[in-house]
């Protein structure tokens, strides 16, 4: 997908409605292209997530917002103003990063009213802000602490509030829950997309947790090799994703690649060999060699083997996992391929209780779970020994 197609969905919001404005940004480090002609719209007041695997891009996007590093193509705005050439210190965003970066011999309190006593905000007033800003992150009473008495994040609240507290126009934030543990970074998530409806400010959040990302934002930039592969919602990312990458990134996907056979009246029949045949709704030219994908979620298994019908594969049990309420079965297809379904135990067939790897089973799918991810890739073909 191009980047003019990434960025259709705010091609019509006015220059007034935007925070921050990529326009064919590219940003080199000698040979290594590490942005390539990124053109994105940030709107006003969104919590906009990049995300992708280490070197896509998105932490070097995001220090160019900042102003820690420069583009070498294009035009980067914020607020409708190119800030080409504009130190950090000049630019109206605050940045929030995974190390806290706290006073150790300062309170709590003036560790949040730092920035505004260097804007010769006066103590009164930098003080009553700083409460304020401690009070929406939930640290009231931790005025007079030092930050080695708090915990990790707790003390990253405290970074959020040094942050918000000087009323930036975009707030950046790099992967700032990755040092807390599992329990600690699902509650931050909470309180940080309460935070940022509360603040109504900009959020720009870079992180590789796919999880992290689509609980928290409005929409998500998924990146991939300095481009951004698709932007969209949430949800749309997840169901309708427009590349085999951001298909293969966001969640677990079941690849199958086939010829289409059938192509009429907005539905599809794929041809994946070994009797298995895919119907799918999507409109694609009948001959065409196709990848879809099926999300394990979308497919069940039941003991014995397949009858034939469409939307049914024959295979063999791989593994069987128990994951709380959910039981997940690695099977291998008759083509030496392998699907990974995901069902509630509640609604899974109680026969699976007895299965066992190297049980044979059939996996179903309806209609509506198969998404066409376009061309199937080519085969690679073996050297003759």
């Amino acid at each position: 997908m191009t980047q003019a197609t990434a960025d259709h969905a705010s091609a019509a919001v006015t220059s007034e409605e935007i925070d921050v404005e990529f326009r064919a940004v590219t940003k080199r480090f000698g040979s290594l292209t590490a942005v390539s002609s990124v053109n994105l719209r940030v709107h006003k007041g969104e919590f906009l997530s990049l995300l992708g695997p280490s070197g896509c891009g998105k932490t070097t996007s995001l220090r160019m917002i900042a102003g820690f590093e420069q583009p070498d193509e294009g035009e980067l705005l914020i607020g409708g103003r190119d800030v080409s050439g504009v130190p950090p210190y000049k630019r109206d965003v605050n940045t929030v990063f995974q190390q806290y970066a706290l006073f150790p011999h300062m309170s709590i309190l003036d560790n949040v009213a730092y920035g505004l006593k260097q804007r010769r905000v006066s103590k009164k007033e930098r003080h009553q802000q700083a409460a304020e800003a401690l009070e929406l992150v939930r640290l009231v009473g931790r005025d007079t602490h030092r930050p080695s008495m708090l915990s990790g994040g707790q003390q990253q609240r405290v970074a959020l509030a040094r942050a918000l507290v000087m009323n930036p126009r975009v707030l950046l934030l790099d992967e700032p829950l990755g040092a807390l543990d599992l329990k600690l970074r699902k509650e931050m998530q909470i309180e940080l997309k309460r935070i940022q409806d509360q603040v109504g400010i900009t959020f720009i959040y870079v992180t590789h947790d796919q999880e992290e990302a689509l609980s928290m934002s409005d929409r998500v930039a998924v990146m991939s090799n300095g481009v951004i592969e698709q932007l969209d919602e949430p949800r749309a990312i997840y169901d309708r994703p427009l590349t085999p990458f951001v298909a293969d990134f966001i969640g677990d996907m079941n690849f199958i690649d086939g010829q289409v056979v059938e192509a009429a009246d907005g539905g599809f029949a794929v041809d994946a060999g070994q009797g298995v045949v895919v119907r799918g709704r999507g409109d694609v030219a009948r001959g065409r060699r196709v990848r879809v994908g099926i999300r394990p979620e979308r497919m069940a298994a039941h003991p014995g083997g397949g009858d034939g019908r469409a939307n049914s594969a024959p295979s063999e049990v791989v593994t069987k996992m128990y994951l709380g309420d959910q039981v997940q079965i690695v099977a291998r297809l008759a083509s030496g391929s392998e699907v990974i379904v995901r069902e509630q135990r509640t609604s899974a067939d109680p026969a699976l209780d007895t299965i066992n790897p190297g049980d044979q089973v059939a996996i179903t799918w309806d209609e509506a779970a198969p998404h066409l991810l376009g061309d199937a890739p080519h085969a690679v073909e073996k050297e003759t020994p």
